[in-house]
């Protein structure tokens, strides 16, 4: 396992990868006392990730490996289906899924996300539009949702 922190504007970003992908990101009070040793997933994360935060990098494109079940590998899927600057919510999720029935599963499976902001779990919303549920915290969650926006195609033309 690799391990390496990137301070972002919102906090410690804590990576973790194998050789061949990312397997987590999430963010953290405790940075890392401990560098690994290079890796070219970390390493091409990072670059990613700052690029994203300067509003240059609409997609990402990464090895992702995250663990979970099948049907949270299927709902981290889905995430990665909603464009930079938009929004879904949990129940618009679980259509998406087939089944409007899953929507608490989806939830669920959203709010277990192991790779935050590459797998933008953070742009699932409230049936209600409002904003809920975000392992990193509502005002994370509110400041990427703000930065996306800010840097969407919308806004640029709003405010040139």
């Amino acid at each position: 396992m690799y391990q390496a922190a990137i301070p972002t504007p919102i906090g410690i970003l804590q990576l973790c990868a194998d050789e061949h992908a990312l397997l987590s990101a999430h963010f953290t009070e405790q940075p890392l006392q401990y560098s690994s040793p290079k890796n070219a997933v970390l390493e091409e994360t990072i670059n990613q990730v700052n690029a994203y935060l300067d509003g240059k990098l609409k997609r990402f494109n990464l090895p992702l490996g995250p663990q979970g079940t099948d049907f949270q590998k299927s709902v981290w899927q889905e995430l990665l289906n909603i464009d930079f600057g938009n929004t879904r919510t949990y129940l618009e999720m679980a259509a998406y899924l087939g089944n409007t029935n899953c929507i608490r599963a989806a939830a669920a499976a959203n709010g277990k996300n192991p790779i935050s902001i590459i797998i933008p779990c953070h742009r699932v919303i409230g049936s209600n539009r409002q904003l809920v549920g975000y392992a990193g915290g509502l005002w994370r969650k509110k400041w990427l949702l703000q930065h996306e926006y800010f840097h969407s195609p919308i806004a640029n033309s709003l405010f040139p």
